[in-house]
């Protein structure tokens, strides 16, 4: 092992860059606070530039931007937004308990269902999507072939009467004919944070069927299920059922 000249010291950061070179970015990061001096030496942009271009290529350009940016800056904002990105989101402030579904279904002379009930009290999906089947005993009336118009309404409450937000509110023409089906939707508001102009990407939904042929009593039919839920436009799924709390919070919640 070759030896310094006596009294020759040389200063510990000719040291600290060359073991600078060989260490990772955290640990170029946790080094660079330990003084003053080795900020000094963990920091300069011919460590940082190789390491920024090889992980984010396109933040590396916007040095050509402002040259007095360092890459360690760069490369920095880049981890930073990628760990945003990747980072789970918060559980739902609200859950099913807390929400009541109010469903109103009727033409201009008769009532075709009125539906009153808790979330948590209808099935969920097995899927973990928000869609709920919500079974209907009662009004019934004449079979006919007639088309009319229906009022449907969905609205969606807190508990304690807190909060209230309407998925739908619409009309639309509808077959009372056994066995049908009759589907409604309407393209949801974006979130408070948002702009009016800005589209939702997701649409309330509501499905009714009336009995089949083999179910009529008396000449009558009566509408047998109500199916509502949130569906996504982007791929025509139903979101989660967190998402669908978490969107419908920001309508329900009154921020301080």
């Amino acid at each position: 092992m070759s030896h310094l000249p006596s009294g020759t010291n040389r200063p510990p950061w000719e040291v600290l860059n060359l073991v600078a070179q060989h260490l990772d970015p955290k640990t170029l990061a946790v080094a660079s606070c330990v003084s003053k001096s080795w900020f000094t030496s963990m920091s300069p942009d011919h460590l940082w530039q190789p390491i920024c271009t090889t992980h984010y290529p396109s933040l590396s350009n916007l040095k050509l931007t402002d040259p007095s940016v360092p890459y360690r800056c760069l490369y920095a904002l880049g981890l930073t937004a990628t760990k945003r990105r990747l980072k789970p989101p918060s559980k739902p402030r609200i859950s099913l308990r807390n929400l009541l579904f109010a469903i109103d279904l009727r033409t201009k002379d008769f009532p075709l269902a009125t539906i009153t009930k808790s979330a948590d009290e209808l099935c969920v999906d097995s899927n973990g999507v928000f869609r709920f089947d919500i079974d209907v005993d009662h009004v019934c009336f004449p079979v006919t072939e007639l088309v009319e118009e229906v009022k449907v309404t969905w609205n969606v409450v807190l508990c304690g009467w807190q909060g209230l937000f309407t998925m739908i509110d619409c009309e639309g023409m509808l077959s009372f004919m056994a066995g049908t089906e009759g589907w409604f939707s309407e393209e949801l508001p974006s979130p408070g944070c948002c702009s009016s102009d800005v589209a939702s990407g997701i649409v309330a939904d509501l499905k009714l069927r009336f009995c089949s042929k083999r179910e009529i009593n008396d000449g009558k039919v009566r509408v047998d299920k109500v199916s509502v839920g949130i569906l996504s436009i982007v791929n025509w799924r139903y979101v989660s059922v967190e998402d669908g709390l978490r969107y419908l919070q920001h309508f329900l919640i009154t921020k301080d």
